[in-house]
């Protein structure tokens, strides 16, 4: 299955190669500022212990998992998300 192309993604890469373009040129490449850079790896900032994640194996139906990876990048946290919303309104016994 083809994944779709992220749009945010896209434009970051393209941003990159006229960045490049530019300094091959001998001319500055735009500077961002922080709140300008998106982070994409790692833990977010304001993380705390009490979020701390633990890798683990599960199964799952095909369906579910090709319905939550379709909406692209972060789809693990959207899974993640989903059961803890679960979780609100079901007792575990």
């Amino acid at each position: 299955m083809a994944k779709k192309p992220d749009p945010e993604m896209a434009e970051f890469e393209a941003a990159l190669l006229r960045s490049a373009k530019q300094a091959a040129k001998g001319q500055y490449a735009r500077v961002h500022k922080p709140e300008e850079i998106v982070r994409r790896r790692g833990r977010p900032l304001g993380s705390t212990a009490a979020t701390r994640k633990s890798a683990t194996t599960i199964r799952l139906d095909e369906e579910i998992l090709s319905a939550f990876k379709a909406t692209g990048q972060g789809w693990q946290t959207r899974i993640n998300n989903a059961l803890r919303d679960w979780l609100k309104t079901h007792r575990l016994t």
